[in-house]
C-alpha cells in the first residue's frame, strides 16, 4: 500500500490537535515580519489541505501541491465551499512543476524531514528555488533530533469514532533516520475491522545542513524560531521553523 493510502481519510481525525488557524496566522506573522506581501502562495506537501484552506480563507491565492492522490482528494473536498478554489497539484516536491513563480511557499508538518534519499532535499530546494519569485520567502518547519531521540522505541495509540491507529517509531541515530510503523484498524459496516499498514520513514537534518543547500540555490536564511514563535528555539525544541528568503536573479 502506497504511503498515505490508508492514512487520507482519517487524517484529519488523528492530528485535530493541529491549531491550523494558529499556524495560517503564524505564517502571516512571519510574512509581516520579514516584510513580504504575497499575493499567490504555494503549500508545498499540502496533505489534506487543512492549512491550504486557512490561508485561502485570509485571502491568499492559493496552490497546493502533494504527492497522495488521496490526501490531494480529501484537500479538494474541503476546499469546495471556498470562494476562490485552490489549485491542486500531485506532484513530488523533488520534482515540483509549476506554470510559473510564485510569492512565496510554506512547507509545514515535518515535510521536509521526510525528504531521506539522498539528493532530495537539494532536488526539492532547487525547485522551491527555481519557482519563488525574487524576494519571496520560504517557511519550513522541521522536526529535530530531540524530538526523535524522546520518542525512539515509544509506541502510540490514536483513535476516531471508525478508526484505531497503533504507531510506533523507532530511530537511528547513525543514519539520522526515524522509522514510523503504523497499523490502522478501520471499523466497517458489518462490525469487523479491516487492518492496513504503511511504513513511514524522516530524516533528521542539521541546521547547518539546512542552511548550506539553502545558500546553494540562492536562497538565504533569514530567521530561525521555535515553534509558532518569533523568538530562538530552546535547545530542546522539538520542532523548528525556518525563514529563507530568494536572492534577486542576476539580469
Amino acid at each position: 500500500m502506497s504511503i498515505y493510502s490508508a492514512m487520507a481519510h482519517h487524517y484529519d481525525a488523528f492530528t485535530d490537535d493541529v491549531p491550523y488557524a494558529e499556524w495560517a496566522a503564524y505564517v502571516q506573522t512571519l510574512f509581516a515580519k520579514f516584510q513580504a506581501d504575497p499575493k499567490l502562495v504555494l503549500d508545498l506537501a499540502c496533505g489534506t489541505g487543512s492549512l491550504t484552506v486557512e490561508l485561502a480563507k485570509a485571502g491568499y491565492e492559493m496552490i497546493g501541491v502533494d504527492m497522495s492522490a488521496d490526501m490531494l482528494s480529501e484537500a479538494m473536498q474541503k476546499s469546495a465551499e471556498l470562494d476562490v478554489y485552490p489549485l491542486f497539484l500531485k506532484q513530488r516536491m523533488e520534482t515540483l512543476d509549476l506554470y510559473g513563480t510564485v510569492d512565496a511557499i510554506v512547507c509545514g508538518l515535518d515535510s521536509v524531514n521526510y525528504l531521506v534519499k539522498p539528493g532530495a532535499l537539494d532536488a526539492a530546494f532547487s525547485r522551491v528555488s527555481l519557482f519563488l519569485e525574487d524576494n519571496g520567502l520560504f517557511i519550513f518547519d522541521v522536526n529535530t533530533e530531540k524530538k526523535f531521540q524522546t520518542i525512539d522505541m515509544q509506541a502510540f495509540v490514536r483513535e476516531s469514532d471508525t478508526c484505531f491507529c497503533v504507531w510506533q517509531a523507532d530511530y537511528d541515530a547513525e543514519t539520522r533516520l526515524m522509522e514510523y510503523y503504523l497499523d490502522f484498524f478501520v471499523h466497517q459496516e458489518n462490525g469487523r475491522y479491516d487492518r492496513y499498514s504503511e511504513h513511514h520513514t524522516e530524516r533528521m537534518y542539521p541546521l547547518e545542513e539546512l542552511q548550506q543547500t539553502l545558500e546553494r540555490h540562492e536562497m538565504r536564511l533569514e530567521g530561525v524560531f521555535g515553534e509558532l514563535s518569533t523568538e530562538a528555539p530552546t535547545a530542546d525544541a522539538d520542532r523548528i521553523f525556518i525563514v529563507a528568503r530568494r536572492l534577486a536573479r542576476h539580469a
